[in-house]
């Protein structure tokens, strides 16, 4: 199987016994050797001294004084922020616990871009030998923000920082720059939309962000959401789930759901509490998922055998920001694992 998502750092990381993945100093290492991390040239000492003593021992103590003592106050806050986010790795043992904790005890402090470089090592884990290319793209909607073109029914996802780029310069670089900036339209560039046939094409192109995942109810782009989803799940929980998409939730029984970001659960908390919404609120949906708990007894007695409903929906600015960790903290389950 090819590599992938060779950036997450995945390769950095061991697994423990519960195959989830142990932090190593390696993995802390790379941090601190990326360019924001790196003492600019105009560093002081102290700062220079820290980075390399970190680089030999990333777990070792960083006592306040010797933070105090950096000349830059923008360079003393960026540490702290770094050295506390590492000791919330360093008491979790493992990413995936780390990650669980930072949304059920509270993530104040750490900056979205942690976050999401968790669910990058995290998912790729997960996803670790998958001959599907569709199923990773369908991972990238965990970590990389989306946006959503909806045409003649099709409902696609593309990179929304691959978008911007291109927009900024005709998909060339800087040459294409140049060409928007001096006023000329360049060709379009047409970003390849990955289905069951073509899909390893995705397994040469994963670092480039430049395919399209179509999400439309029944393609096979939200299939492969939808197994993404249910070993989410199973990964984190250690429970057994099935994610089949619907049209829509026709239950005079609805009992429980969960938004898989920010625009979905506000409009399916209107939904199940009667409010109004709009059509144009409703156009927002992009798709609708069931989910069954495989033994209900893992469920809160009170709901045992009912389905889970899931929502994903755009912003009204077509943006998609998959929150993942609504599925682990918001499900009824009848003992938090």
């Amino acid at each position: 199987m090819t590599d992938f998502w060779t950036a997450s750092g995945f390769s950095l990381l061991a697994r423990d016994a519960d195959n989830h993945l142990a932090v190593t100093p390696d993995f802390l290492r790379a941090y601190l050797l990326r360019p924001e991390m790196r003492p600019p040239d105009e560093a002081c000492d102290a700062e220079r001294t820290l980075h390399a003593a970190l680089l030999d021992d990333p777990a070792r103590p960083v006592p306040d004084p010797l933070l105090d003592g950096m000349a830059d106050a923008d360079a003393r806050d960026n540490w702290r922020v770094w050295l506390a986010f590492r000791d919330r790795l360093l008491a979790a043992g493992t990413l995936e616990g780390c990650y669980i904790r930072l949304f059920r005890e509270g993530a104040r402090g750490v900056p979205g871009l942690f976050v999401d470089q968790l669910v990058h090592a995290i998912l790729r884990g997960i996803l670790d030998g998958t001959p599907s290319g569709l199923r990773a793209r369908a991972g990238e909607l965990f970590f990389r923000e989306q946006t959503v073109s909806v045409e003649e029914g099709r409902v696609r996802l593309a990179d929304t920082e691959t978008v911007e780029m291109m927009a900024a310069s005709g998909g060339f670089g800087s040459l294409g720059r140049l060409v928007v900036e001096a006023g000329t339209a360049p060709r379009s560039v047409e970003l390849d939309i990955l289905d069951e046939t073509n899909h390893p094409l995705y397994w040469a192109r994963d670092s480039r962000h430049d395919t399209v995942l179509d999400i439309t109810f029944a393609a096979a782009g939200l299939d492969a959401l939808a197994r993404v989803l249910e070993a989410w799940v199973a990964h984190f929980l250690g429970v057994a789930v099935s994610i089949q998409p619907v049209q829509s939730i026709r239950d005079d029984r609805w009992v429980w759901h969960v938004g898989l970001d920010g625009a979905a659960t506000a409009i399916l908390n209107d939904l199940y509490n009667g409010a109004e919404v709009g059509e144009e609120r409703l156009a927002q949906v992009l798709a609708l998922f069931r989910l069954d708990f495989a033994d209900p007894a893992a469920m809160r007695p009170d709901l045992a055998g009912r389905p889970v409903y899931l929502g994903l929906a755009m912003t009204q600015g077509r943006r998609l920001k998959l929150k993942p960790q609504n599925l682990l903290v918001n499900l009824p389950l009848a003992a938090v694992a």
